[in-house]
């Protein structure tokens, strides 16, 4: 049976114009990402711009601003009834402690001139997003959680973090809350522990790579349930997106349960992914239980074949990653040759208690090379 003329011309049609709806519809989205980018770079320098004000008016030409209480609470209630939502006394005070915060010695990159200020007669959108929306990268929601974190290394580095990953502020609190920093910190020496502050989690070699250990809370396994090595597989593979987050930057997913044939033998690599940052294939074991001599050797043998047959002249050695509950150090080093680029860490599947991740760091710290 012929097909209709009507629907075929109407397919044809379809085929014909297809890369022109591509077209329109990256613009259309690029287009809405960017209104969104400026609403919220917009409302975050117009925080700011108030609460420069409030100090402004606070210090009176004295050289520190005092807290005035009553000033906010009169400027809420009067803001309140003119513009509505926005200005509670805590916000107002949110505000006045953003520009205190990420003014001068806070964030140097941030002016805090009179002259910054917005100019008499300009359009609140042309002069805000001009003058600021390259130093201001994230939402007013972001950074009052940001103001909440003491340690203004640790802030400055999940600030520096959630610029640079796009974090939503779901991601941002989870990854506070599984304590990345900490986590980081304690894999590092002092400088390091000062360059994720300056520069963020920067990755030039293997070992920048690692966190030990690795936060799972995600896949929704429970501490005490019985779980079997798939059944961990397969939470990961379905929490996919997460689980990359959670190793970081560069990550790309290449291979799950990858079949190495040797003669009649086959091996099976639980994950493979390709970082390409360092440009090398990193593989994934996955124990449940406490590492082994055999669990390296196989590990071993991986990359072996990986370097020999898989990756390229240009590219890097490829890297080794077990992943298990238990880990011993000791046997790590004494199995693998100190050229080795296998590197096991432990994983849990519930969320780390931040106190006690201070409290390893503190006493890292005392014990460093170089701590008074």
């Amino acid at each position: 049976m012929e097909k209709p003329a009507g629907r075929t011309a109407g397919r044809e049609l379809e085929v014909t114009i297809s890369p022109l709806i591509r077209e329109i519809r990256d613009i259309v989205q690029k287009a809405r990402l960017t209104v969104a980018q400026n609403v919220n770079s917009i409302q975050v320098v117009t925080n700011f711009e108030i609460g420069r004000r409030i100090v402004e008016h606070e210090q009176q030409g004295k050289p520190k601003a005092g807290y005035g209480k009553q000033t906010v609470q009169e400027l809420s209630r009067q803001l309140t009834e003119e513009f509505g939502r926005g200005f509670s006394k805590r916000n107002l005070e949110y505000m006045r402690r953003f520009y205190l915060e990420y003014c001068g010695s806070a964030s140097p990159a941030v002016p805090c001139q009179s002259d910054t200020a917005v100019s008499a007669g300009q359009p609140i959108a042309q002069t805000l997003s001009a003058q600021f929306t390259p130093r201001f990268a994230l939402s007013w929601s972001h950074y009052v959680f940001l103001m909440n974190i003491d340690n203004r290394e640790e802030r400055r580095f999940y600030e520096i973090e959630a610029q640079q990953n796009r974090w939503s502020l779901s991601e941002l609190k989870r990854q506070f809350d599984a304590g990345l920093y900490e986590r980081l910190a304690l894999s590092r020496d002092r400088s390091g522990v000062r360059a994720l502050a300056h520069t963020g989690h920067v990755i030039e070699k293997p070992q920048d790579m690692l966190k030990d250990p690795y936060v799972l809370e995600f896949l929704g396994l429970d501490e005490k349930a019985r779980y079997r090595e798939i059944d961990l597989e397969s939470a990961i593979i379905d929490k996919l997106e997460t689980f990359l987050l959670e190793l970081g930057k560069g990550f790309l997913f290449e291979a799950r349960q990858k079949r190495l044939t040797f003669d009649a033998d086959h091996y099976f690599v639980d994950l493979v992914f390709y970082n390409r940052i360092l440009r090398c294939y990193v593989l994934i074991d996955l124990k449940i239980g406490k590492i082994t001599h055999s669990d390296l050797g196989q590990m071993q043998m991986y990359v072996n074949y990986y370097d020999r047959e898989v990756k390229l002249d240009d590219e890097h050695p490829t890297v080794g990653i077990i992943l298990c509950k238990m880990k011993n150090d000791a046997l790590v080093e004494l199995t693998l040759p100190k050229d080795a680029n296998i590197y096991a860490s432990r994983y849990q599947v519930y969320l780390p208690s931040k106190e006690e991740l201070k409290k390893r760091l503190i006493e890292w710290s005392e014990d460093a090379p170089g701590a008074e």
